[in-house]
């Protein structure tokens, strides 16, 4: 069974979100649980990733879904990442996942309108497809940052990652904005990787830490989180990657920051692992580091 991923023409137009900072007027934002899933983009016709990848999704799972754009997430549920990157990156549908996944959708790119009159279509347009496994995504006014943190802690405790804050008189425009806020129990960002420096002790001969670089151009070292498979066969490079942190440093760097997992749906990698990391003066030297 193939899981090679299948690039679109060009990736999805997706609106992206900055991260929540204190200050902001609450009352002009929605609010909703963030899933820990799959992004993926119903462009009226086919399923894609962020990063363009074509989703084979099974017929029947975008049967009667409409000519116009969804935008949503696939989610297996709560600490379910891993089932819904498996599933949708499989060429071959496997039946049996794919009935343990839902589209949660939350928005209607193309409807033209601000965001408080695309919920109620968006809702409809749920209604109309009428498939148990399409959801339109529960949004909630909160009156206060303090609600706002306890809603929160409610949703970790419940093992979920965070919450969304959309902004009711927005339009959908693709790319990062305040528009769209994410607040989660921790702090992560992503990173692509570009390199590898070489493992000592008893990480001799694998993986010691990823060499990656930020959307804006910052380097730095991954050289914690990963599991001793991971040391083994590591990220290839051009993969994007998530890690936890601690805020910055004043040069810019994340503190303590930690390998989390793999994004797959974000972009694909532009060249092979080699099969051993390369010594450390190599990696320099191509790094600038």
């Amino acid at each position: 069974m193939g899981t090679a991923p299948v690039l679109a023409q060009t990736p999805a137009p997706v609106m992206l979100a900055n991260t929540y900072h204190p200050g902001i007027d609450l009352s002009a934002y929605w609010v909703s649980e963030k899933y820990d899933g799959i992004r993926a983009y119903w462009d009226g016709t086919r399923l894609l990733t962020r990063g363009g990848e074509i989703i084979h999704a099974p017929a029947w799972f975008v049967a009667r879904w409409p000519r116009v754009p969804l935008d949503g997430e696939l989610w297996a549920g709560r600490g379910g990442f891993s089932e819904a990157v498996s599933t949708a990156r499989t060429q071959v549908p496997d039946e049996a996942a794919w009935r343990r996944l839902r589209f949660m959708a939350f928005d209607l790119p193309a409807h033209g309108s601000t965001f408080d009159q695309r919920l109620p279509a968006l809702r409809r347009t749920v209604e109309a497809i009428g498939s148990t496994w399409v959801q339109a995504v529960p949004q909630e006014r909160i009156a206060s940052h303090a609600l706002l943190r306890k809603r929160l802690q409610e949703i970790g405790r419940g093992g979920g990652e965070g919450l969304m804050l959309h902004r009711g008189d927005s339009f959908y425009k693709a790319g990062r904005n305040d528009d769209l806020l994410k607040l989660k129990l921790h702090d992560d960002a992503e990173a692509r990787v570009i390199g590898y420096l070489p493992g000592k002790g008893r990480h001799q001969g694998r993986l010691g830490a990823l060499l990656v670089e930020t959307e804006h151009g910052l380097r730095f070292r991954l050289g914690t989180g990963f599991t001793d498979a991971q040391r083994e066969a590591p990220p290839a490079i051009g993969t994007w990657v998530t890690y936890r942190h601690r805020g910055f440093n004043d040069s810019g760097i994340p503190r303590f920051a930690s390998f989390l997992r793999v994004r797959p749906d974000v972009a694909r990698p532009d060249a092979g692992r080699p099969d051993m990391p390369p010594a450390a003066d190599e990696v320099k030297s191509r790094t600038g580091l």
